[in-house]
Formats: structure tokens, sequence, C-alpha cells
């Protein structure tokens, strides 16, 4: 077996947050319409406050864990790397700040195009640190 290192579970616990912030968004956009014909109002808050709970824990360990990697980092240093690192975590922040505005709006519409751009956001994130990972 291989023996795991440092920064294994640096990646495991990054590739594990940013799974539980992006898939749970994609379970919770699925779900909130059969839930709403359900119970209304009530079931998509009480779904959105467990979301909440698990997402922005989540949403800080991939930050911690990415400026760990960040830091950690001994290997390309081009242009091109810092550019994709740089408009990722720009998009990181838009992606939260999307979240966030989702959370507290009370207008419908507002809330149906934060919750769509969070996670077309995070949905970039994922796909650029994947490009970092392996560029």
């Amino acid at each position: 077996m291989i023996s795991p290192t440092l920064d294994s579970i640096r990646i495991f616990l990054h590739v594990l947050a940013a799974a539980v912030w992006v898939g749970g968004q994609i379970v919770v956009a699925g779900v909130v319409p059969a839930l709403r014909k359900s119970s209304g109002t009530e079931g998509t808050k009480s779904l959105a406050n467990g979301f909440a709970r698990v997402a922005w824990p989540a949403f800080g360990l991939a930050l911690i864990t990415g400026m760990w990697g960040l830091l950690a980092r001994d290997g390309d240093s081009s242009t091109e790397y810092s550019v994709t690192f740089g408009i990722k975590f720009l998009l990181y922040i838009a992606a939260g700040a999307s979240a966030l505005a989702h959370a507290r709006s009370m207008k419908r519409p507002v809330i149906a195009v934060t919750g769509a751009l969070g996670l077309l956001f995070s949905l970039i994130v994922m796909f650029l640190g994947t490009l970092l990972a392996h560029g």
C-alpha cells in the first residue's frame, strides 16, 4: 500500500470540501422543486439551513487547504499557472458571495439568479482546479 503523506491528506481534504460544496449545490437544486411542491417554503428553508451547516465549513476548508497547497508548492510558477490560479481564486470568492446573496435574499428572482451563478462559479472553480493539478 502507498503510504499517506501530509500532501495526500491535504489534497483529500481539499477534494472532499469541493465535493461537499459543489455536489451539495447540485443535490439541493435537484431536490428543491419536489420539496417545494410537497412542503412549501418551510421544507425548503429547513433543507437550506441543513445544507448551510455542512456547506459553509466545507467552503472554509477548501480555502484553508487551497492556501496550504499554494504555500506547499515547489513546482510550476509560470505566468499561465499564476493567471489560472488568480482566476480560480476570484471565482471562488464570487461563488461564496453569490451563495451568501442567495441565502440572504427574500426576492425570488434574486434567489434564482444568485443560486445559479453560485453553482456556475463553483463548477468553473472545480474545473480550474483540475487544470492546475494536471497543468
